[in-house]
């Protein structure tokens, strides 16, 4: 990656929504030169999607909980990953080192449907224990970091 392709990235990470002619423009370069470098972006994996974020209260998920999952000795992680991926209310599934081997994000309806999920969690065979963290307040997610060369 080149300097213009972290412009383009870091572009499109604060604002997917530009124009090709916008996006041109605050590069210097013509449009179909950053389709074409956008489209390279896309197919090698470096931009992987676009979407829209939206606020989790104002479409019934009022309730945000952060939930470490720690495997039993026996347990095998791939069957474990199936579980979580089935599970819709968990966000983002991180695997990490420590006690702990995921870290999840869920976000719900209401303190009794995270009750539910941790339940469901507990029971997943080869889940030896949860830790849950209840967000009272977002400050902020998901912010862009200004690109790094390499």
């Amino acid at each position: 990656m080149d300097a213009i392709d972290l412009s383009l990235v870091e572009l499109l990470r604060t604002n997917a929504r530009l124009s090709y002619a916008e996006l041109a423009r605050q590069v210097g370069l013509s449009a179909p030169a950053v389709h074409e470098r956008v489209g390279k972006l896309e197919a090698s994996g470096v931009l992987r999607g676009y979407r829209a974020e939206v606020a989790p209260e104002t479409i019934g998920l009022g309730v945000t909980a952060l939930i470490g999952i720690v495997e039993d000795s026996g347990a095998d992680t791939d069957d474990v990953l199936d579980y979580l991926r089935q599970m819709p209310e968990i966000e983002s599934c991180y695997f990490m080192a420590g006690v702990e081997s995921y870290q999840l994000t869920a976000r719900v309806p209401s303190i009794a449907e995270l009750e539910q999920l941790i339940v469901k969690l507990n029971r997943i065979p080869g889940v030896a224990s949860t830790r849950t963290a209840v967000a009272l307040s977002t400050k902020w997610e998901n912010r862009p970091q200004p690109g790094r060369s390499r």
